[in-house]
């Protein structure tokens, strides 16, 4: 998402705000350092050359079903020089068969395994979808909790722009006086902050559903008027991400067979009174816009459509956004093969590491049980042009 450039007449300030951070940070560099251990092994490079007989039935089914979700990532990808030829000779393309997609990609591509630091090559590969919900503009006892837009009191700062050794570091927060604290976890929203009181863009009514929402990061409300809107990602209060499943399992609550979207709300169901003590487990919160009434899938990280089974949210610091990459896993259920050219064209909280991935299945009940469901293993091939140029991270060999 694109930050706004800090004036530099506010950065001395923002120095002494955090101030007391950095100085905490020294005093745990300048700690007695422990004694000699020896060095972890060397991390798996992420990226190893392949060949294409050894993506499983490569191209998959339907390749051609792939194709508009690639152009639109040429869209947000033009202006780059690594991108550049090959969007070209696709924009010449606009409706290829599946020979001529396979034909494509095996000329203008390379592959390359996606491995973990340890050197495994499969992983965790879950999926998300775009939830309905149900609610209205204003409060009643039916539709009693708030979906919130970005208040005004959250900051996001790039502290590279104050500190550029902490590029990539972001702290997000409020100003409690001249000092700048953590913002309000979910429990303190939950029970009410007066500063968010006139920021509730709509009112819905199931908790749970607002909170899967949040996970989801966009999704439909059919309003009481009759009118429905879409609504996305904005902004986050600043807390890691921590799966409720994963905590009703460690409870015994739950088997990890059970632990799925589905079971949980049959287990909130039956203990509705234990629900927002679960819920306050992740203290991450998410705040929401409205997006333009577009047919297509909800904007991706990208800021392109996404699209049901074709769209995989990744972890961009391993996988370049925009890339094609080749998924090899199985649905939920199943043991029939689930391998296809998919793009990588969103991201996610919870999506961290190399081999990992979020299938986007799109909307409707059917996506919901398959997304609810899907925690499956899987590989993963990053396909890069050819040549590897600048502007894309280079495989390692």
């Amino acid at each position: 998402m694109a930050m706004q450039e800090m004036p530099k007449s506010k950065r001395p300030a923002l120095r002494v705000l955090l101030a007391p951070l950095l100085l905490a940070l020294i005093m745990v560099a300048c700690a007695p350092v422990p004694p000699r251990v020896a060095p972890p092994p060397t991390a798996h490079p992420p990226f190893s050359p392949a060949r294409w007989e050894d993506l499983p039935g490569w191209p998959g089914a339907q390749p051609a079903n792939a194709w508009k979700g690639f152009l639109d990532s040429c869209q947000a990808l033009e202006g780059q020089s690594a991108w550049e030829a090959v969007c070209q000779d696709a924009a010449l393309l606009p409706h290829p068969t599946d020979a001529e997609v396979r034909a494509f990609f095996e000329t203008h591509f390379s592959p390359f395994q996606v491995t973990n630091p340890d050197g495994s090559t499969q992983g965790l590969i879950t999926g998300y979808y775009e939830p309905l919900l149900h609610g209205s503009r204003t409060r009643s006892a039916r539709y009693a909790y708030p979906l919130y837009g970005v208040p005004p009191d959250l900051l996001t700062i790039d502290l590279a722009s104050v500190y550029p050794a902490l590029k990539g570091l972001r702290l997000r927060g409020r100003l409690d006086g001249r000092r700048v604290v953590p913002y309000y976890s979910r429990s303190q929203i939950d029970d009410g902050v007066p500063s968010l009181k006139d920021h509730v863009l709509f009112w819905v009514d199931d908790p749970l559903s607002l909170f899967f929402l949040q996970i989801q990061g966009s999704g439909r409300i059919q309003l009481d008027d009759g009118q429905t809107v879409r609504v996305g990602y904005a902004n986050q209060n600043g807390y890691p991400y921590r799966a409720i499943g994963r905590v009703l399992v460690e409870r015994g609550a739950l088997s990890p067979a059970q632990a799925s979207m589905q079971g949980i709300r049959q287990w909130a169901k039956a203990h509705p009174k234990d629900l927002p003590g679960l819920l306050a487990t992740n203290q991450s919160y998410v705040f929401f816009k409205v997006l333009p009434d577009d047919p297509g899938g909800p904007p991706g990280a990208l800021g392109v459509p996404l699209t049901a089974r074709r769209s995989l949210a990744v972890d961009p610091k391993v996988i370049p956004l925009g890339a094609p990459v080749f998924l090899a896993t199985t649905l939920p259920g199943s043991a029939a093969p689930f391998d296809r050219l998919m793009l990588a064209q969103d991201t996610g909280g919870a999506i961290r590491g190399a081999v990992r991935a979020d299938v986007f299945f799109g909307f409707g009940d059917r996506a919901a049980d398959l997304a609810g469901r899907m925690e499956d293993a899987g590989s993963l091939w990053v396909l890069l042009p050819n040549p590897p140029q600048a502007g894309i991270p280079p495989p390692s060999h």
